[in-house]
């Protein structure tokens, strides 16, 4: 494979300090931050119509979580190749293609006739979408001069906080108005603006097929092997018993087998079709492992807030969305501030703050109970607004800091690959601390609630009281009153389940700002005492 120190792609590198960006280049950074947010909601806008996709292709809710995970798996096994590809197609062709056939599979989603031809067009969905996200990152770093790349960041930065609290809002949403299929076709109207903008903005390269020939395959089938496998561990664990199952073992040693074998042959080989080593470099390594901290607190905060809402609250998918706009809209105002000030103040105690934030807003969450709905998780929603964008945009100069030209791809690859897999990771550990605390809380609630106490008999004799008067026989009556109760204990052991999955996501991003302080001072490109270049 040629050598990544000589790209094949003609490329000049990214522009000077005060070399002058025309609108093109802006347009085609644009195009860029388009498709990545469009790849990054696509993730879990299925998650409010998966009743209905299920119901009409007559599938099991165990069956329907494989929507999701083939198009993980497709995506973080696509983006550490992007390297590889924009070399061999160039940025402009790669992204033209890869988006035309991501809408394509987007159309034959909405057009599945069974479950498996769903769960293979998402897969390729998501093989042709992940992509865009860090060829975003990418165009920041090649197209805009160091001066203009923290506004680019910015922007980067909001496609991956705002996107993944946007996607179940957004599906259900349109599958209410018109239909499940709908959440798929709506991907042609970003999708045009985004060939339309790339192909104005950006000029032809130069292709270089041969490094195809030459790429290093083995290397390739390892690591889609090993990533492949461990989103399926990770997405299928905890609904078949994790260890318990020959099925989940068998994933487990595969994702085992692959990673370690690309890893390997990455430090055994000259040339690979993405740098390894770059994880050698003390900010990359703390950025990229606070990135996947940071991805559990994305997802996973994202995950827990919709199914206390829908389970606990009762909230239908309209009512839960404008819970969960309230983390993104302050985004947008709030994020030019922190680019502005992100070329100024060392970043590690930029990061440090947003980290506070974004934790204590998750700490603050630990404390709902059955009546907790939209007026107390507004503030707690704006406060992780607030935090956000101090961590997004800063983890991504820690990463970027020094990265010669060359490396740019393989480090977006990379940076962004680590992301997801936090994210992956952080909802598998939360979907098993649910299932557990909530045996722990019944339990020891089950234990308090004694037949005999005086307390116990009062409610039961009031229940069973109110449900002959609604006409019930005696008998009837008393088993419905247990059964009431046991429903609110069962309610009460959910409700506290849930408190503690945001205090394990606050409590691990909390601990995150000990980790940044590993890293060197950097302040973004083109402020005083920039440290990037």
């Amino acid at each position: 494979m040629t050598s990544i120190s000589k790209p094949p792609v003609a490329q000049a590198g990214p522009p000077q300090v005060g070399e002058h960006i025309d609108g093109r280049t802006w347009m085609a950074v644009a195009a860029g931050m388009l498709g990545a947010f469009m790849a990054v909601l696509d993730i879990q806008i299925t998650n409010s119509s998966l009743k209905d996709i299920l119901g009409t292709l007559s599938a099991t809710q165990e069956e329907g979580s494989w929507i999701s995970t083939a198009y993980l798996c497709a995506e973080i096994v696509v983006i550490p190749m992007t390297a590889l590809f924009s070399r061999a197609f160039g940025i402009r062709a790669y992204m033209i293609g890869t988006t035309s056939l991501f809408l394509l599979f987007s159309t034959m989603c909405g057009a599945a006739w069974s479950l498996p031809s769903m769960i293979v067009f998402r897969m390729l969905q998501g093989f042709t979408g992940g992509a865009l996200i860090p060829m975003a990152m990418t165009l920041v770093l090649t197209k805009l001069p160091p001066s203009k790349r923290a506004a680019g960041m910015a922007i980067f930065g909001l496609t991956a906080t705002l996107a993944p609290a946007m996607g179940p809002t957004l599906g259900g949403y349109l599958s209410d108005l018109y239909g499940w299929p709908s959440i798929f076709y709506i991907n042609w109207v970003p999708g045009v603006l985004l060939i339309a903008g790339i192909w104005y903005g950006l000029d032809p390269e130069k292709k270089s097929l041969s490094s195809l020939l030459n790429a290093d395959w083995l290397g390739i089938g390892l690591m889609a092997m090993g990533l492949a496998s461990l989103t399926i561990f990770l997405e299928e664990g905890n609904s078949k018993d994790w260890f318990d199952s020959t099925f989940i073992v068998v994933f487990a040693g595969m994702a085992i087998v692959g990673i370690l074998g690309w890893v390997a042959l990455a430090f055994s080989r000259p040339n690979t079709f993405v740098d390894l080593s770059l994880y050698g470099r003390r900010n990359f390594l703390v950025a990229t492992v606070l990135s996947a901290a940071t991805g559990m607190g994305l997802y996973g905060s994202a995950f827990l807030l919709p199914l206390y809402l829908g389970q606990i609250a009762n909230y239908t998918p309209m009512q839960i969305g404008e819970v969960i706009a309230w983390v993104g809209l302050p985004q947008l105002f709030i994020m030019p501030f922190v680019a502005k000030l992100s070329s100024k103040v060392d970043n590690r105690i930029l990061c440090s703050f947003g980290l506070l934030l974004f934790g204590g807003s998750c700490i603050l969450n630990a404390f709902m109970d059955a009546s907790t709905g939209y007026d107390q998780l507004m503030w707690t929603q704006v406060l992780r607004a607030c935090g956000q964008p101090f961590v997004m945009l800063t983890l991504s100069n820690f990463a970027m800091q020094g990265m010669a030209p060359k490396d740019m791809g393989s480090a977006s690859s990379l940076f962004n690959m680590t992301r997801n897999l936090g994210g992956s990771v952080g909802i598998a550990l939360l979907a098993t601390a649910l299932t557990n605390r909530e045996h722990f809380h019944s339990a020891r609630l089950g234990e308090s609630i004694s037949m005999y106490s005086a307390a116990t008999q009062e409610r039961l004799s009031q229940l069973t009281s109110s449900f002959i008067g609604g006409g019930m026989d005696p008998a009837t009556a008393a088993q419905q009153a247990i059964a009431a109760i046991d429903r609110i204990v069962r309610r009460e052991s959910y409700v506290m389940a849930y408190n503690d999955g945001f205090l394990i996501i606050g409590v691990v991003l909390i601990a995150c700002i000990a980790a940044i302080w590993f890293a060197d001072s950097v302040k973004s490109p083109g402020g005083p005492g920039s440290g990037a270049h």
